[in-house]
């Protein structure tokens, strides 16, 4: 099998997964702007990863991914935000903060081993 189909495919699964431990982490939250903002950056991190995975160009895959990175950037925000609020305990947010990072890492290396290629 392709190891960069495989790890395509992992990572599909693992960014569909990090939205819907988001999503139900938004759950027990009452803030409403919260909710809809890590629920919407969340599924753009999946959704934006899996359109990245069908582009057409270098140059359209290079933008889904920066598209990613920033919606992972965004999550994390939230996050950030919700703990400093002291509206979750740490405990519940850490380990969602652990993964938003994780994947801004791999995507981050990913466009910058794409731009280093393109040049």
């Amino acid at each position: 099998m392709n190891s960069n189909f495989t790890f395509s495919e992992v990572l599909k699964k693992r960014t569909k997964s990090f939205a819907i431990n988001v999503i139900g982490f938004t759950k027990s939250l009452e803030n409403i702007v919260f909710i809809k903002q890590m629920i919407r950056s969340s599924t753009s991190v999946a959704a934006n990863y899996r359109a990245s995975c069908r582009a057409r160009s270098e140059a359209e895959f290079y933008s889904k991914l920066s598209i990613v990175l920033e919606e992972a950037d965004e999550t994390l925000f939230w996050l950030e935000m919700i703990e400093e609020c002291n509206i979750k305990s740490k405990e519940l947010i850490t380990p969602l903060q652990i993964e938003a990072e994780e994947l801004m890492k791999i995507f981050a290396k990913s466009r910058k081993t794409l731009s280093q290629e393109r040049h």
